[in-house]
């Protein structure tokens, strides 16, 4: 009997001891199993990765074109094209012939009598045309010396603004006085320097105010004919009594006859022309 109560106790012992161990197996085997059911892919045996934050995105513009240091990027080179732009105009009204042309047309309409023919649009449109014949040489330059080895990758913008420059500084200088560029020179405090080193602010001024005094002399020598013309008309009137009629009324047909007699237009285009070759 004592033999069976041992062999029970033995068995009670086992089988407790069996019940303890039961839940740490489940434990143990239930941990792979989150790990497999979570990950997909993992071992047995094997603990998860813990998840990353996810990361914010991010745009990047990156403008090219600033790998050498003498070039300027893209960037700048828009915002040069776009300040070119807006004083384009002025570049032409000061730097090239235009000025001259349309002040001298002017000048013809006015002489003539009739304040709106031809129309400010037909004189500007002229006056462009002709800055543009008369200009032809000096582009061209601009073009083959600056703007193509530029557009080639051959040169640098700064270089091709320099070069830009010669040609432009070349045409003015020719048609400028030698006192307004010493003027300028006097206000700039510069001494004494050579042609080929003249600044270029002081280059410009010195051009306007040239074309400014040579077209007021063009359009003074216009006047004298049709001046002629209105005194004559005037001292006619007065010998006849009629001075209630408007001197204007009567020299205007006389003067557009003159005009029309003598070629007139030919002959202010010819002269325009003629005064920036010679």
């Amino acid at each position: 009997m004592r033999r069976v109560r041992r062999i029970l106790l033995l068995g009670v012992l086992a089988a407790g001891a069996l019940a303890v161990q039961a839940p740490a197996q489940s434990a143990n085997e239930s941990a792979p199993q989150s790990a497999v059911t979570a990950a997909g892919v993992l071992p047995v045996g094997q603990a998860a990765p813990a998840q990353k934050s996810a990361e914010p995105m991010r745009l990047s513009i990156n403008l090219e074109g600033a790998e050498k240091p003498a070039q300027m990027s893209v960037a700048v080179q828009i915002v040069i094209l776009m300040t070119l732009l807006s004083v384009a105009p002025s570049l032409v009204l000061l730097m090239t012939s235009f000025t001259r042309i349309v002040i001298v047309l002017g000048f013809v309409r006015t002489a003539l009598g009739v304040p709106s023919a031809p129309s400010n649009q037909i004189i500007i449109g002229l006056s462009l045309f002709l800055t543009f014949f008369i200009m032809g040489p000096t582009f061209d330059r601009v073009n083959k010396d600056a703007l193509q080895p530029y557009l080639a990758g051959k040169a640098t913008s700064s270089e091709a603004m320099d070069k830009a420059t010669v040609p432009m500084k070349e045409f003015m200088l020719k048609q400028t006085r030698t006192r307004d560029l010493e003027y300028f020179l006097e206000l700039g405090g510069y001494g004494p320097t050579a042609v080929k080193d003249l600044p270029i602010r002081v280059v410009i001024p010195a051009f306007v105010i040239s074309e400014l005094q040579t077209a007021f002399q063009m359009g003074f020598l216009l006047f004298l004919p049709f001046l002629i013309i209105d005194f004559l008309v005037s001292s006619v009137l007065m010998a006849l009594g009629m001075m209630m009629m408007p001197p204007n009324v009567v020299s205007l047909p006389f003067k557009l006859l003159l005009f029309v007699l003598v070629d007139g237009w030919h002959l202010i285009v010819k002269s325009l022309v003629q005064s920036f070759l010679n």
